[in-house]
């Protein structure tokens, strides 16, 4: 099996997208960009459930929480998860920067959820990271553009850089990388 090319643990690293360009241009960028900011991932509820009963779990000698405790944890796990992702694809959009609306994952790819490898291997030949954006602010900027901060996983989101400058020609990008952060 070949190596994943991303990093084992991830790395977050904090980034910051200028975008200039004509009114009309850019405030039909920020329409287009703006979105819930977070991915519409598909559990396997009964998987992530049973894995986390298995965490909880410890041999009888050093349980802390019995079998059926765990169980009842993981349960409310799943759930907690469930009900965390409808509400914020609920909210609207309030992330100036969603990925996810400008590139969407496919849904064969978003059925599979975040941790499986094909996932996170999509996400990196499109998007250039390993994971979706994090933490995505808007930041005052001089008129004529918009100004983005977020973290992203490992590398700056190049792949989808390149993507929005071939599909936005009308507009300018500039990403700059903030190795010194976190």
């Amino acid at each position: 099996m070949t190596p994943a090319p991303w990093p084992l643990v991830t790395d977050w690293l904090r980034n910051r997208l200028t975008v200039v360009g004509e009114g009309a241009a850019l405030a039909a960028f920020r329409a287009a960009a703006a979105g819930p900011g977070v991915l519409p991932w598909r559990f396997d509820l009964p998987q992530l459930e049973e894995e986390w009963r298995g965490l909880l779990a410890a041999p009888p000698a050093e349980a802390a929480i019995s079998p059926q405790g765990a169980r009842h944890l993981a349960r409310r796990l799943g759930e907690a998860v469930v009900a965390a992702q409808a509400r914020a694809l609920a909210t609207g959009p309030r992330c100036p920067l969603d990925l996810h609306r400008l590139l969407p994952v496919p849904e064969d790819i978003l059925a599979l959820g975040p941790e499986e490898p094909r996932s996170r291997m999509w996400l990196w030949s499109h998007w250039g990271t390993s994971r979706a954006l994090r933490h995505v602010r808007a930041l005052p900027a001089a008129g004529g553009a918009m100004a983005v901060e977020f973290w992203s996983a490992d590398w700056s989101p190049w792949r989808a850089l390149l993507a929005l400058r071939e599909n936005w020609p009308g507009l300018r990008f500039t990403l700059v990388p903030d190795h010194d952060a976190g």
